[in-house]
């Protein structure tokens, strides 16, 4: 595998793929994070200290048992570009944060479904992304990598405060569990705010596309636990499927709503956009992606069809920033960067046809 590998191609496997209740829920990711003892955490690490852990990172991974798991490389992000550490943010391989630390690399799975961040806040965050609603597999697979790594790097753990982390909000389990959901029927309806405000009284939180600090474009929207200690990781992640279960009940039920009271005006706003992605010759982020999710409701309401929700889900990836001058070869000003989002945009349409 190369950088390019995972750099060229917008649609990893968590956008290629369809899962459980793929017309809602757009893919599960557990994250666990992990700091080794006897070292500062990252903020406070040596050079030397963080290219160590690298290597050791690196090391764990050619053992029999990671061989099964898969194949790995590791990035070290001081050797990419700065447009190719845009583009794994925007593909959901990085944080915005460890592209701004030195000595961060990330180890990849050729498939893209585990990600381990190493030195970003915390010196490990494990992350395993899986299309659709599959919280439980995404679990069982991070456990499996935290059980490699702990063959050999000692975590730093308490008994009373579990693993220690950079951030007292991660102490305990050091798990976050996400789910991404599309909720625009819940947007229509105006009740996305009540609901959105009930998730946070149950210990979770909502985040918007790209994690915290970042807005809810497209009508996507992350929930997860805001807990993590005094927890299992079975109680965090069966509360997070109770409220899951109960927002996509309630999508269901608003969607089912607006086709019954309000057809033909869904229909119009699904064709417009519609016809704006298919016709227009600029359009920016924010906009392309509000289309985007209209027309991927349609599609699930059976409002349109011809085009795979596959499609849709890789140009929420291949219409941003970073790819687009990736896949254009130089940096772009914001002009140049919305004529070509908008011809990529009919070009991805037309081969649908």
């Amino acid at each position: 595998m190369s950088v390019d590998d995972f750099v060229s191609h917008a649609a990893s496997k968590w956008l290629s793929e369809d899962g459980p209740e793929s017309d809602i829920v757009i893919s599960s990711r557990i994250r666990i994070a992990r700091n080794v003892t006897d070292q500062a955490f990252p903020m406070l690490s040596s050079d030397e200290d963080k290219n160590r852990l690298i290597d050791a990172v690196e090391r764990a991974t050619q053992s029999e048992e990671a061989k099964a798991i898969g194949r790995f490389e590791m990035l070290r992000l001081e050797t990419l570009s700065p447009i190719d550490r845009m583009v794994l943010v925007e593909k959901h391989l990085i944080s915005p944060a460890l592209i701004q630390v030195q000595g961060g690399a990330v180890l990849l799975r050729d498939d893209e479904e585990i990600a381990i961040m190493v030195n970003e806040e915390d010196h490990l965050r494990m992350q395993c992304l899986l299309p659709g609603y599959q919280l439980d597999e995404a679990y069982r697979l991070a456990d499996r990598m935290d059980d490699l790594f702990e063959e050999t790097l000692d975590f730093a753990f308490d008994e009373q405060k579990g693993y220690l982390t950079a951030c007292p909000t991660n102490l305990g389990t050091g798990m976050r569990a996400s789910v991404m959901l599309h909720l625009p029927a819940l947007v229509w309806t105006e009740q996305i705010n009540r609901i959105l405000s009930a998730i946070t009284h149950v210990g979770l939180t909502v985040r918007g596309i790209y994690g915290e600090g970042s807005d809810a474009l497209g009508n996507l929207f992350q929930v997860s636990n805001q807990v993590t200690m005094g927890q299992s990781e079975e109680e965090i992640l069966g509360n997070l499927h109770s409220v899951v279960r109960q927002i996509i009940e309630h999508e269901r039920k608003a969607r089912s709503f607006i086709l019954q009271e309000a057809r033909t005006r869904v229909e119009d706003r699904v064709c417009r956009s519609y016809g704006i992605l298919a016709y227009a010759r600029q359009i920016d982020s924010k906009e392309s992606l509000q289309r985007l999710s209209d027309v991927r409701l349609g599609l699930d309401m059976g409002i349109i069809d011809g085009v795979s929700a596959s499609i849709l889900k890789e140009l929420m990836v291949a219409t941003q920033p970073g790819f687009l001058q990736k896949h254009n070869g130089h940096e772009m000003g914001p002009a140049e960067r919305d004529a070509r989002r908008a011809s990529l945009i009919r070009e991805r349409l037309r081969q649908q046809h």
